[in-house]
């Protein structure tokens, strides 16, 4: 099985910087606006999410499934996110794909086929492979990837035609562009919320302070 890799880097030039340091308040405000559109538009694959859509905060994540700090994130702090905002209807909460290397497309990939288009499903197969980071990424990732894949219903060959599957791949690498390119995210976990970028491994604290004043904003 081979599945092609692309380099994603972003670089931030000292004058861009500057420039953004020298720009009036209300150019600051209108450009995060700006940043909460171009987040939420669709590109290549449909968003797989929980909670309302007219949730009055979205956070947007974006993880590589190799990532030991997303699959941290995914223990540590996003279940309080889950169960103090997302099911009680606060938030909603976006996942999206960014894999830094090859076996975190893969795993992407298998989350994609398994899910179906079930957002439910998707964060469930997510969260397994997040758990068991050090099983398929150190290991036995072919075969680790085909006794999940098998648990949840795909057969041997499904498995194997979903890890080939070059067209979905190209979705994820286009997903993944645009991230990159348009959104400058450069590593992973990478947050939006409601446009407002938060980069790293966060505390739930730390995502209280910036959830809670939306909440009570008109």
């Amino acid at each position: 099985m081979i599945i092609t890799r692309r380099a994603f880097t972003a670089a931030l030039s000292l004058i861009g910087l500057a420039a953004i340091a020298s720009l009036s308040p209300p150019f600051i405000l209108e450009a995060q606006a700006q940043t909460a559109a171009d987040v939420a538009k669709p590109v290549s694959l449909p968003d797989m999410a929980l909670g309302p859509a007219d949730a009055k905060v979205t956070i947007t994540e974006f993880a590589s499934m190799t990532c030991p700090h997303c699959a941290a994130f995914n223990a540590e702090t996003f279940p309080k996110i889950k169960s103090e905002y997302i099911d009680t209807g606060k938030v909603r909460y976006i996942f999206r794909e960014f894999p830094l290397d090859i076996k975190a497309a893969a795993g992407s990939m298998l989350s994609r086929c398994i899910a179906k288009g079930d957002a439910q499903k998707y964060f469930a197969v997510t969260d397994l492979l997040f758990r068991s980071q050090g099983d398929w990424v150190m290991k036995d990732t072919t075969e680790t990837l085909e006794r999940i894949g098998k648990q949840a219903g795909l057969s041997k060959q499904e498995v194997d035609d979903c890890l080939k599957d070059q067209s979905l791949l190209d979705k994820i690498s286009a997903d993944q562009k645009y991230a990159s390119d348009v959104l400058k995210v450069d590593s992973t976990p990478t947050f939006f919320i409601n446009g407002e970028k938060i980069k790293g491994e966060t505390s739930i604290e730390e995502f209280e302070k910036k959830i809670n004043p939306l909440l009570k904003g008109s």
